[in-house]
């Protein structure tokens, strides 16, 4: 099957991203734009257009207008997803040689800008919930170990970066934890893919939003948390911790020189959704939908997982003694289609279109999913992974990476130093990374798990030389 032919014929009940539900919760007015002769809104960089980096322009006023709008003091639209922006933004707060701390679910873009930039990781460890097999946010205590741990070993970093929500919508207490940071001065990237729409004022339904929360660098994915088109994001900037000079010029290394004028008109439509009264209305509307749907399918004894984002819906698979991946399997091929499974969830995002028929499908696939695997035991509780609880790369993670490499068995890795990326869960986050140390209680782990993760846990792994 072609592509095109794919595209045009894919069906199924979508929670998955992007957010905008295949197409119907896009904006309006770009939906307008759309139903125009195909290829008319294909432009450069023309003078009275401009571009994200082009002083002048549409779309420089477009940004000025989104961070006067949004309470940040400087903003950029990203056309190659938050991946971009994210890496852009760590340049901006790092050298090469320099070390920054970062939580142990980072997203593996962010060690691929530490390759790149040669800059140092640090990974902080975080909490670890066993009966779900999930990372769970840190708090103050978590973060103060962490500087306490750096302070022992004499390493000095030169920001922090956060991860808040996660992709299963777990959220911390970001004010806290950026209050802690800022005692030692030290500027905070904060990656809010999964969470643009927390800015909206939503008491008591909704976490704070990192800007809100005094963060100096956010990035926002406009597709995964607000109605944009895949690969649209933004790049916010506050406070004097930061240069937007610096920014700007790390921007220039990983932006394209060419950037889609309709992703460009995609941001500016999907953060004006966020700041208008009638999207605001739209969205707190699909909140307390999502939010009834959780009510309802609790009542009907579905196990569903308590989180911070309303519209994240995390069904508890373990309980029932199925993997995640057995029900993403057996949901998609009752035409229910989620976004992650992992060995002990399924989660599903419901975006910002409307599913009227979300508790009656997820409750009908779900009984037909109790029959087929009848009376199975709960799965047994998920081994944290067993990583330091503060991992610094035993070389250079750039070297690690640039350096001859090996292909060896998981079995015979044993001492030797990881050149290669291993990431089971959730899609991005790294168990193992460039540069990291293999003792045998991590190889046992790796081993153990394949059979969980089959696809993403390999028999074998590259090692440095």
């Amino acid at each position: 099957m072609s592509l095109e032919k794919f595209l045009l014929n894919s069906t199924g009940k979508s929670y998955f991203l992007p957010a905008h539900g295949k197409g119907k919760a896009l904006p309006e007015k770009f939906k307008g734009l759309l139903r125009k002769k195909p290829g008319v809104w294909d432009l450069p960089e023309l003078p009275g257009l401009g571009g994200p980096l082009i002083r002048d322009g549409v779309v420089a006023r477009s940004q000025d207008l989104s961070a006067l709008e949004s309470g940040a003091e400087n903003c950029w639209y990203g056309v190659n997803g938050a991946t971009g922006l994210l890496q852009a933004a760590l340049f901006s707060v790092a050298r090469p040689k320099q070390f920054v701390l970062m939580p142990r679910n980072v997203h593996r873009s962010v060690i691929q800008a530490c390759i790149l930039g040669e800059i140092n990781p640090i990974l902080y460890d975080l909490p670890f919930d066993e009966e779900l097999g999930h990372y769970l946010p840190p708090d103050v205590n978590c973060l103060s170990n962490a500087f306490k741990k750096i302070k022992t070993k004499g390493i000095d970093i030169v920001a922090v970066i956060l991860l808040n929500p996660t992709y299963q919508g777990y959220s911390s207490n970001l004010k806290s934890l950026i209050k802690e940071i800022h005692k030692y001065d030290l500027p905070v990237l904060v990656d809010e893919a999964h969470g643009t729409y927390f800015c909206i004022d939503f008491p008591g339904k909704l976490p704070d939003s990192a800007l809100s929360a005094g963060a100096d660098l956010v990035i926002n994915s406009l597709h995964k948390s607000a109605q944009g088109l895949a690969q649209t994001a933004v790049l916010w900037s506050q406070g004097m911790r930061v240069d937007p000079v610096s920014i700007e010029r790390s921007l220039l290394l990983i932006q394209t020189t060419s950037p889609s004028s309709l992703l460009l008109a995609s941001c500016e439509s999907a953060l004006r959704v966020l700041r208008s009264k009638k999207g605001q209305r739209k969205i707190k509307n699909r909140i307390d939908n999502a939010l009834k749907f959780r009510e309802k399918l609790i009542k009907k004894g579905i196990p569903l997982v308590n989180n911070h984002d309303p519209l994240r819906l995390i069904l508890n698979t373990a309980k029932i003694g199925v993997s995640g991946f057995e029900a993403d399997e057996f949901f998609i091929s009752n035409g229910v289609i989620a976004e992650l499974p992992d060995p002990g969830c399924l989660t599903f995002c419901l975006g910002f279109a409307p599913h009227t028929d979300f508790v009656y499908s997820l409750e009908s696939v779900f009984k037909k999913l109790l029959n087929f695997y009848k009376e199975r035991p709960p799965l047994p509780i998920f081994i944290k992974p067993p990583l330091k609880s503060l991992r610094v790369p035993a070389i250079s993670i750039s070297n690690a990476w640039k350096l001859d490499h090996k292909k060896v068995e998981l079995i015979n890795s044993v001492g030797e130093v990881s050149a290669d990326f291993i990431c089971p869960y959730p899609p991005g986050i790294p168990i193992i990374i460039p540069g990291e140390k293999l003792d045998s209680e991590i190889v046992s782990w790796l081993i153990s798990h394949h059979s969980k993760w089959p696809s993403q846990i390999p028999n074998y792994i590259r090692v440095v030389s």
